[in-house]
């Protein structure tokens, strides 16, 4: 233990000096006694009607800015009127480049259409017009561009690397760049090249550590609410969530996890009904998935088995990612039945919850930071492996 002696006021105010004696845990000792803990806000959510979701997919266009148009001109001294061209050339136009920040979450910022800076014309007196400074746009780490053939062009899987999607234009020549033996006084300059005007599909390849699936008013979104600051919207109908709803949960030793609200699944997902393929995509994109089942309704487990069986026609290593299933609901009185049932024919770890009334919320944040350690400690691994 650290104690920290604060004396005060000085001793020539008082005649008996106060003391006082502050015990500070070490963090050493901290993490010895028990594992992290994750930890709960205070600070009520906010209570606007906004509610931001997850965007991990969008079409851009990048367009690169025009370069500066040359100038045309003569100098005019006053003792030589006839000096020769002056005219300068232009600037170059700005490229627009994406390059991969740790601290994006996703797409929402970057807009459907971005734009280069253009550079400026020439002046005379060889005066040179400025070059464009380029756009920069930050995305997320492991953020890929594909073009309109659907083949990838651009992988940003390193922090700080950068793809240059869209080239900003040359500048144009002045008159003065013309001149020759043959030609003293030329009337001719370029205009500045336009920038180029590229299509790309953008894509994080990873949204979020762990994953949120299960069928419509399996409880998804109410426990997204109950673990993290998300306010995703909760509502009794099929199709409450349209797109990916992101939350992160905080633990006190710093780490924190993302977990995604993903939209709710349908049998016959694979052949794009319901939101179909589009959804798949963004299981795709969650290296954990947490199965949520309503042990309430009838046969939850046929629930489980349609799971599985959509992700496995639409990509069969879906299933080779670590997987647990989180019974919800067990508050309702016909889920105690059902849940036993449902250990007896399933193989995967079952935990049991209620998001609506908190019900081994604790347990399930801690189990999610364990399996959280265990697929880190993996792909560490993986990449010595590699290295090696």
């Amino acid at each position: 233990m650290l104690k920290l002696l604060t004396r005060f006021p000085p001793r020539n105010l008082l005649k008996h000096s106060t003391v006082i004696s502050l015990e500070i845990p070490q963090k050493s000792q901290f993490s010895e006694q028990r594992g992290a803990v994750a930890l709960r806000s205070k600070k009520p959510k906010s209570s606007t009607k906004e509610v931001q979701f997850f965007v991990d997919a969008k079409r851009v266009r990048a367009i690169g800015g025009k370069g500066g148009d040359g100038c045309i001109s003569f100098l005019q001294l006053w003792a030589n009127d006839r000096a020769g061209p002056d005219g300068g050339d232009g600037g170059n136009g700005g490229h627009v480049i994406f390059q991969a920040s740790p601290g994006v979450r996703d797409l929402q910022s970057v807009g459907s259409v971005v734009r280069g800076e253009n550079g400026e014309n020439g002046q005379n007196k060889d005066c040179h017009g400025k070059c464009a400074d380029h756009t920069i746009v930050k995305v997320p780490l492991g953020t890929i561009f594909r073009d309109p053939t659907g083949r990838i062009v651009g992988d940003l899987g390193r922090e700080g690397v950068m793809f240059v999607a869209a080239r900003g234009g040359a500048g144009g020549k002045g008159n003065h760049f013309f001149v020759s033996d043959t030609i003293q006084s030329p009337k001719v300059c370029q205009y500045g090249a336009e920038g180029e005007n590229l299509a790309y599909f953008v894509e994080v390849q990873s949204i979020a550590h762990i994953g949120l699936l299960g069928m419509p008013n399996a409880g998804k979104s109410t426990l997204l609410r109950a673990i993290t600051r998300a306010r995703p919207k909760v509502a009794p109908y099929p199709f409450t969530t349209l797109k990916p709803h992101l939350g992160i949960v905080h633990y006190d030793d710093y780490v924190q996890i993302a977990i995604a609200d993903l939209p709710g699944l349908i049998p016959g997902s694979h052949r794009n009904r319901g939101l179909g393929i589009q959804f798949l995509k963004h299981v795709e994109r969650c290296s954990t998935l947490l199965f949520i089942l309503d042990v309430s309704s009838e046969q939850p487990w046929t629930h489980f088995e349609q799971l599985q069986f959509e992700l496995q026609q639409f990509n069969p290593a879906l299933l080779e990612r670590t997987q647990i299933i989180v019974a919800n609901k067990i508050d309702l009185p016909e889920s105690e039945e059902n849940l036993r049932l449902l250990r007896q024919r399933v193989k995967v770890p079952i935990l049991e919850i209620s998001a609506k009334n908190g019900t081994n919320l604790n347990t399930l944040l801690s189990k999610i930071r364990e399996i959280y350690d265990d697929v880190t400690a993996s792909k560490e691994g993986v990449n010595e492996d590699h290295a090696d």
